[in-house]
């Protein structure tokens, strides 16, 4: 078919005058008026070289895109495509002097690749309006100026100035302001985003309320937003296995076609006396309707909405491969740390000793650990803080690896570390050291504090669960997906977290290249596994898997690469959404498939038996063509995009 399948969305490309895409629905047009001016000029009986004149005109205009498109298949790819196919029909036809029928042949066939076009057009500007999330301009401060200037002349270290209500035109990072960020478009998160010094922003994203004044940390050119462009754009050419099995598949019918239509042209009229000409007209109907068209072009059609709804959702597939693979998933495995938990830890229980209440627990221990740089220090300040706790300053600090920390107090030594490091010199109270027990069987990481000697008490931390991580798995095991857990954490913390998410299958304790082996022993079990981590030191299991899925990896460059799969944004229930959708488009797929079939055994049969004419038959075969492209665009990207929206529009306010 006369389609190109890879569009321009080159970030400052231009549409040029009289291209394809301008030319060939005004060709058709054309055609239509010779075909009606060679009409005309028959009942009025115009002499017969005015007919022609308008029947050279029809061909012309009809084949123009054709011929080059069949030419360019045969001579520089040694190809044989439909197109051939429907160009020698119609040559048949005016071969033996039915030239309107077959300028019919060619004005439907064009206009069936117009209507394509369009159509496949459609799912191809759901990516391309991207590009409009861009503003025009931007307002950059350098030194003590203030400039306005376009996008694409925004410099990395530039401090950008975004009002309440602007597009933010560059990744950057936020140095002054409070607002929140509308992220849907980048990581289809439907609730605004709080944005406050230091936190990072993307472009193409809303900015709501506050204004922010942001220091571009990419250029125009290289942001998450132009990098997920490109991603789709480089996805379209990555074929699925379907796709690849058709392609191949058009060559050898393509030319079992020829050579039957060549065998009945020949053989009739030779052994049984049929009359040539009728006999030339019938195999050029069956060339026609025996085209496949519809069934090449059904598969990309179908894929490529489903690449471009994906990607509205905040789903990148890296071509129609994995969406085909994603699809015929059997089991999904986990990464722990960043994936089903949050990758940050927090405080799960503060347990004074004695007398010590609480709050003095905790502010002895948020004292000491405020010049910690150490996650786990962070949070037992972070949860100080929540608490109204105001930690005194100490001195003398000191931090040691591996161990904890230690500082004076008011005159008093303070320690707080790991158990083992200080049972050595303030061995634990029997009912504390059962508590610490306790504790760390249900996966928490326990520190000690003691003050001058004598025990303050415990405070237990562990990477918080995801919310909807329980929530996610079990989606997944009703689609009959199997899930397991992949993690170098140690055995009784993963297996916390596999009580709290419901996983079955869990492996701790793993290297980089354990992960890789224990992935490899599951596929040979159950068949196709996705692996899901954050893209960075998941990246040997992530290469391994048949689908790697990269987490959260908005503005992330070796998530971006590494993985097939991208959720540009931080939450887990994309992973049974873009299983949802990757299964929807392999059965929309089918349905094309089969329908397209049964429309060329249909009109085979037609053709055949019952003298089918030459314009009917071209019109059923480009109709189903036209069908199977708008089955794949409604099911697979207008209908969700509608959904997407509606759901947005009733969520509730932050």
């Amino acid at each position: 078919m006369n389609i190109s399948m890879t569009p321009d969305l080159k970030i400052g490309a231009s549409s040029k005058w009289l291209t394809q895409e301008w030319l060939e629905p005004r060709l058709v047009v054309v055609t239509a008026l010779a075909i009606l001016g060679g009409f005309i000029a028959g009942q009025t009986g115009a002499p017969e070289a005015v007919r022609g004149a308008f029947g050279l005109l029809a061909y012309i205009a009809g084949g123009f895109y054709g011929v080059q498109t069949a030419f360019a298949s045969l001579v520089e790819e040694r190809k044989i495509d439909v197109d051939l196919l429907m160009i020698l029909a119609a040559l048949g036809a005016a071969f033996i002097g039915s030239w309107p029928e077959g300028a019919i042949l060619l004005f439907l066939f064009s206009l069936s690749n117009v209507l394509q076009d369009y159509a496949i057009g459609r799912s191809r500007n759901a990516i391309r309006g991207l590009l409009d999330l861009y503003p025009d301009t931007a307002r950059v401060r350098r030194g003590a100026e203030t400039l306005t200037v376009s996008f694409d002349e925004i410099a990395v270290g530039d401090v950008v100035m975004i009002e309440p209500g602007e597009r933010i035109p560059v990744d950057g990072e936020v140095i002054d302001g409070v607002s929140t960020v509308d992220e849907s478009p980048i990581t289809g998160e439907s609730l605004p985003v709080e944005k406050t010094t230091g936190d990072d922003v993307f472009a193409g994203t809303l900015n709501n309320h506050g204004a922010l004044d942001v220091r571009a940390t990419r250029s125009a050119h290289d942001n998450t937003l132009a990098r997920i462009i490109q991603l789709v754009e480089d996805a379209q050419e990555n074929q699925a296995p379907t796709e690849r099995f058709l392609e191949r598949f058009e060559q050898y019918y393509a030319g079992f076609i020829l050579l039957s239509i060549a065998l009945i042209i020949v053989i009739p009229p030779t052994l049984f006396n049929a009359d040539f000409d009728s006999n030339f007209y019938r195999a050029m109907v069956l060339m026609t309707v025996a085209s496949p068209c519809a069934l090449i072009i059904s598969v990309p059609a179908s894929f490529i909405s489903a690449i471009a709804s994906s990607a509205r959702m905040g789903v990148l597939f890296k071509g129609g491969a994995y969406l085909e693979q994603m699809a015929a998933l059997n089991a999904v495995a986990f990464d722990k740390t960043g994936t089903l938990t949050r990758g940050k830890p927090a405080v799960t229980g503060v347990i004074p000793y004695d007398t010590v209440t609480e709050a003095e627990l905790m502010t002895v221990t948020a004292a000491v650990e405020a010049r910690s740089e150490h996650p786990l220090a962070k949070a037992i300040v972070a949860h100080a803080k929540k608490q109204g706790i105001t930690p005194p300053a100490v001195t003398d600090f000191n931090a040691e690896v591996g161990r904890g920390v230690v500082a004076m107090l008011d005159g008093e030594r303070v320690h707080a570390g790991t158990l083992k490091h200080l049972a050595a010199t303030y061995p634990a109270p029997d009912d504390l050291q059962a508590e610490a027990e306790r504790l760390q069987d249900a996966g928490n990481t326990v520190i000690g504090v003691v003050i001058g000697g004598r025990w303050l008490g415990l405070i237990a931390l562990a990477d918080q669960v995801r919310p909807e991580a329980a929530g996610v798995v079990a989606q997944l095991q009703a689609l009959g997906v199997e899930v397991a857990m992949f993690t170098g954490d140690n055995p009784r913390v993963a297996q916390a977290i596999a009580e709290q998410t419901g996983i079955k299958r869990v492996h701790a304790g793993l290297l980089p290249q354990d992960k890789v082996a224990a992935l490899q022993a599951l596929q040979r079990e159950v068949g196709v596994v996705a692996m899901i981590g954050d893209g960075v030191n998941d990246a040997p299991a992530l290469a391994t898997a048949h689908v790697g899925v990269a987490m959260g990896a908005a503005g992330a460059d070796v998530a971006l690469e590494t993985a097939d799969v991208v959720l540009m944004g931080d939450k887990l229930a994309l992973i049974p959404q873009a299983i949802a959708l990757s299964q929807k488009a392999r059965r929309v797929v089918w349905q094309n498939i089969v329908f397209s079939l049964s429309v060329i055994v249909v009109l085979v049969m037609g053709a055949l038996f019952i003298n089918l004419p030459l314009p009917l038959g071209v019109l059923a075969h480009e109709g189903s063509t036209v069908i199977v492209v708008l089955n794949g665009l409604l099911a697979l990207l207008v209908w969700p995009e509608i959904k997407r929206r509606r759901e947005a529009a009733v969520q509730p306010a932050p």
